[in-house]
């Protein structure tokens, strides 16, 4: 039997989304982040010495890491969600499993984590020298990383409906997550009407929304 080990507002509500895609019997292990920081809850580390979610198991084998859980569950069983070995489609279908975390995630999570400085309780002769570091990053490095990344994303959905090609694959949803975060905390607005129709697209399959019934509290999918 396959297990989720699943953090709730995490990277793990694709994986259910993955597993109800693929039609497969699986359980969930739930935990809650700490509510003050946050964070994953030690609990985890038993499972995974690195203590974050995903974490699937499978019998004997521990699998970490979103692109690797996907690729390897969609390899096993569901190879309808891997298009054909040796093409292009497949090509970018694995480009795609790792630019998700490799290159379009670090902004994201750099968004987060300055505007957690700038706008998190300080002494208040502080807060002034913590809010214009902040914003200077923000405005130096982090906002054109990510403007860069989303006209790359919505140049790349007007060459074909679905991130691989012409059929929905592994790879939109390793991609859901990212996008889901960046129209949070992003910048990701109409004015990509291709990224924000993507979103919608995922958001009304039923495999996805079957997904949140059993997964629970997810903030990103609005």
């Amino acid at each position: 039997m396959i297990t989720v080990h699943h953090l709730n507002n995490s990277r793990s509500q694709r994986i259910l989304w993955l597993l109800e895609e693929l039609g497969l019997e699986y359980q969930i292990q739930r935990y809650q982040r700490d509510p003050k920081t946050m964070l994953a809850p030690p609990e985890l580390r038993a499972v995974h010495p690195l203590g974050k979610s995903p974490v699937v198991t499978d019998g004997e084998l521990t699998l970490a890491e979103s692109g690797a859980i996907i690729e390897y569950l969609a390899s096993r069983y569901g190879e309808a969600l891997l298009p054909a070995a040796g093409t292009p489609e497949r090509l970018r279908c694995n480009y795609w499993l790792h630019y998700a975390e490799g290159s379009a995630m670090p902004p994201l999570l750099l968004k987060l984590v300055f505007d957690k400085v700038e706008n998190s309780p300080m002494p208040f002769f502080i807060k002034p020298i913590a809010r214009g570091i902040a914003q200077k990053v923000k405005g130096a490095l982090i906002n054109p990383q990510l403007k860069l990344h989303l006209d790359y994303l919505e140049g790349e959905l007007g060459k074909s409906t679905w991130f691989a090609g012409e059929d929905f694959s592994a790879a939109d949803i390793q991609m859901s997550f990212p996008l889901e975060a960046a129209t949070s905390r992003g910048g990701l607005d109409a004015s990509r009407p291709k990224l924000k129709a993507f979103l919608e697209r995922i958001h009304a399959r039923p495999a996805y929304r079957r997904a949140l019934e059993k997964g629970g509290e997810y903030a990103y999918a609005n």
